[in-house]
């Protein structure tokens, strides 16, 4: 097993020497964001489940620990990762963390970043450093830990993360509706106002999809309610992991919008899912690039190439000059030669 005097001997030495280091886990989420730069360190040999307390709803993990080891625990005691990242073959925690990715149930549960309680980060001057802790009640530090989420290992390598997690839904039932873009909108937004056990939405090809999780006599009473037809379960399997066939081909543009907004009108192939604020796009149109960005900035939103198509032009959106000074000054103040993930998210 890796040990942490392994990780500082190394990270210190690159750090005199200016070379870069590319942190990785499995590898599963190589094709996201910009360039993959550096000698590799790898964390798989730094796992194990540090600590998990069912009754307090907290796991703490090795950034290499398999993701399917953590949840094959938790659903021993019918727990789970609510954010629900997705189950890529060789996915660790730290690459779960790291990348910030989350399924279906983001929406109504959280992102990654709410689950985030403490983390332990080692930084370029090869320095252990903790931040929050185990418990809901630990906030020292608690933003730090949650600046992790997303980071994608530019700030440092995560030792070990404290997650919250909660329990399976007693019950759950999908449900279809044939109706358009602009009325699955409208009617996501209306029932994001009532008190419903949606926790997962997609709309595709005409078709809107619900997901109900809760107690058996909530979602049977919203089943009632709602209408429509039986929908297919596996559904959000398919999305959560990404095996669904509308992720397969074409370059693939996530498109993060406050759920109100209206229809965005494109050039390409859409899946919309949480209520309305993630809208991805489908589509080998080049040329739109300016465009996706300047209509989803207009509704308030970012755009994200996520995967696929010319990484020439940015894969995240630009950052305001405000924000990239912020940026910049994180990252010098935790990687201080810049040793990191060097141009994983900006191109330098």
């Amino acid at each position: 097993m890796t040990s942490i005097a392994d990780f500082s001997d190394r990270i210190r030495a690159a750090s005199a020497a200016h070379a870069p280091l590319r942190l990785r886990g499995g590898g599963t989420k190589d094709w996201y964001g910009q360039s993959l730069n550096g000698e590799v360190l790898d964390t798989r040999g730094y796992s194990g489940i540090i600590s998990y307390e069912p009754t307090e709803l907290v796991i703490t993990a090795r950034c290499g620990t398999p993701l399917a080891e953590i949840e094959a625990l938790l659903a021993q005691h019918q727990q789970m990762l609510a954010f629900e990242p997705p189950r890529f073959a060789g996915a660790t925690i730290g690459g779960v963390v790291a990348s910030a990715l989350s399924g279906p149930r983001r929406a109504s549960a959280g992102a990654v970043r709410d689950f985030v309680l403490g983390a332990v980060l080692m930084d370029g001057r090869g320095e252990v450093l903790r931040f929050g802790g185990q418990v809901m009640k630990n906030v020292a530090g608690y933003d730090v830990s949650r600046l992790l989420a997303g980071s994608l290992g530019t700030l440092g390598l995560i030792l070990e993360v404290s997650l919250k997690v909660l329990p399976v839904p007693v019950r759950e039932a999908s449900l279809r509706f044939e109706m358009s873009e602009i009325d699955a909108l409208s009617r996501l937004n209306t029932w994001a106002g009532q008190p419903l056990p949606v926790s997962a939405s997609c709309w595709h090809q005409g078709v809107l999809s619900l997901r109900l999780s809760g107690a058996e006599a909530a979602v049977t009473a919203a089943r009632r309610r709602l209408g429509g037809e039986a929908g297919d379960d596996a559904l959000w399997a398919s999305l959560r992991d990404q095996t669904h066939p509308y992720f397969s081909g074409d370059a693939l543009w996530r498109m993060s919008l406050p759920s109100h907004a209206s229809a965005i009108i494109l050039r390409g192939e859409q899946l919309i899912e949480w209520g309305g604020a993630q809208r991805w796009l489908k589509t080998d149109d080049a040329a739109q690039v300016d465009s996706i960005r300047r209509t989803v900035a207009a509704s308030g939103g970012h755009a994200t190439l996520f995967r696929g198509g010319d990484k020439g032009v940015g894969v995240f959106h630009p950052l305001a000059p405000a924000v990239a000074k912020i940026h910049a000054r994180l990252k010098q103040s935790f990687d201080p030669a810049g040793i990191f993930n060097p141009g994983r998210m900006y191109a330098n």
